[in-house]
């Protein structure tokens, strides 16, 4: 017997789960906890809850596979060299007289080909420090232009938060994030001004950094070919009647980046450390789906729905708004966009928009508040320019604005296409 859970319910046990992310307990058990919670207050029993709960975490199955796949491919950039070699590359060919434009193109650029922002900053930000150290530009400069970079090119890339929101709304991957372009390049300009405004405050780089000059590192080709391939393939669903999944297209680079670098005995480390590096993501979509799937059996939908009227919304907003709170609330870009496109999925697409622009506009409204001090970006960010948590605090306002240009720039443009 289906017994609906009520809409105070659904918002008491999101309300305990992002109480307990924000106390820094693990982001899982917080969120399966808080839908045990909100169905048990929300009028089920123990068994239907937990009936409501499995089913949740089932609905996420698809989107764990490609997720867990498409680590492969970001294992083989990151351990075969060839995202330090596109970001230094690229920095290198802007030089010096444009320093923060190298840093936000190189972040955009590795984000885009499905690195973990984690990863980008910790990569990009050394490399920013030692240009810092020689210009005397100041950290909150380059960490901001590493992370804006980061964001921008984190909505039109194959990164979990894309794969859930085009998996949740049943579109094809290639579409959600050829939707975001445009809204990425915003993203770019955004942080490019932002950062040059800051090049002068805060604490300067006060120790020289010298780089690892590694010999080894692969070409700019063979770095590059394997995300090529993989992109390539994820479009040609756009342009003919063929269709890569990303559970093919994804590894199908890694492959091919494996070969181009000329790695190949060392497939069996980048395939363990691939499952290490999105295990945790695949964990916190699990935990997610449990927190969906309360969800999904209330009438929180219909009830947002209905605020939205009282308060003269148009409801096409709730794609861009929910992926904004759901970001709040999981400071993640991949909790954000799975939880909002998982939970309202089905009234964002009553109100007319296309499962395309539905996704995109999730996806972009989801990076405005990633990196919130109960997240792991902020963290990771602090650590990649040595900056102290007090002066890290000073960048949340102009993140918060990059995230917002996005977001808004992605609802504009798609409710013009509409």
């Amino acid at each position: 017997m289906v017994v609906p859970i009520t809409t105070t319910g659904a918002i008491i046990g999101l309300l305990v789960a992002i109480i307990l992310i924000i106390k820094r307990f693990e982001p899982f058990y917080c969120l399966v906890f808080g839908a045990l919670v909100g169905g048990l207050i929300g009028g089920a029993n123990l068994v239907n809850t937990v009936t409501y709960m499995a089913d949740g975490g089932k609905s996420m199955a698809p989107a764990i596979l490609r997720v867990m796949t498409s680590g492969f491919l970001a294992a083989t950039l990151i351990k075969t060299g060839a995202v330090d070699k596109i970001s230094e590359e690229i920095i290198r060919l802007l030089g010096l007289k444009k320093a923060i434009l190298g840093i936000v193109l190189s972040s955009m650029i590795l984000a885009g080909v499905g690195v973990d922002l984690d990863v980008v900053v910790l990569t990009v930000g050394p490399i920013g420090m030692a240009m810092g150290n020689k210009l005397g530009y100041s950290k909150l400069a380059i960490l901001l232009a590493a992370l804006g970079g980061g964001k921008a090119g984190n909505i039109i890339s194959p990164n979990p938060n894309t794969l859930a929101a085009a998996s949740n709304f049943n579109v094809e991957l290639s579409s959600v994030m050829l939707a975001n372009v445009i809204p990425a390049i915003f993203g770019v300009i955004i942080t490019t001004i932002l950062a040059n405004m800051l090049i002068n405050k805060g604490s300067k780089v006060e120790i020289e950094i010298k780089l690892d000059e590694d010999e080894n590192l692969p070409s700019l080709f063979a770095s590059l070919i394997g995300p090529i391939v993989s992109i390539i393939l994820l479009f040609l669903g756009n342009v003919s009647t063929i269709v890569v999944d990303p559970l093919v297209a994804l590894p199908a680079g890694a492959v091919v980046s494996i070969l181009a670098t000329k790695n190949v005995h060392k497939t069996k480390e980048y395939l363990s450390y691939g499952v290490e590096k999105m295990q945790g993501v695949c964990i916190l979509l699990l935990g997610t789906g449990t927190l969906v799937g309360i969800i999904q059996m209330s009438n929180l939908q219909h009830s947002t729905t209905e605020l939205l009227a009282i308060l003269s919304i148009p409801q096409v907003l709730l794609a861009p708004i929910s992926g904004v709170v759901m970001s709040l609330a999981t400071a993640s870009t991949t909790g954000g966009a799975t939880v909002a496109s998982s939970t309202f999925s089905s009234a964002i697409l009553s109100s007319g928009l296309s499962g395309v622009a539905g996704a995109a506009m999730v996806n972009a409204g989801a990076c405005v508040f990633e990196h919130l001090p109960h997240g792991a970006l902020f963290h990771a960010s602090s650590r990649s320019v040595s900056m102290e948590i007090k002066e890290r605090f000073k960048l949340l306002p102009y993140e918060i604005i990059i995230g917002l240009v996005i977001v808004t720039s992605s609802t504009v443009i798609q409710l013009l296409l509409k």
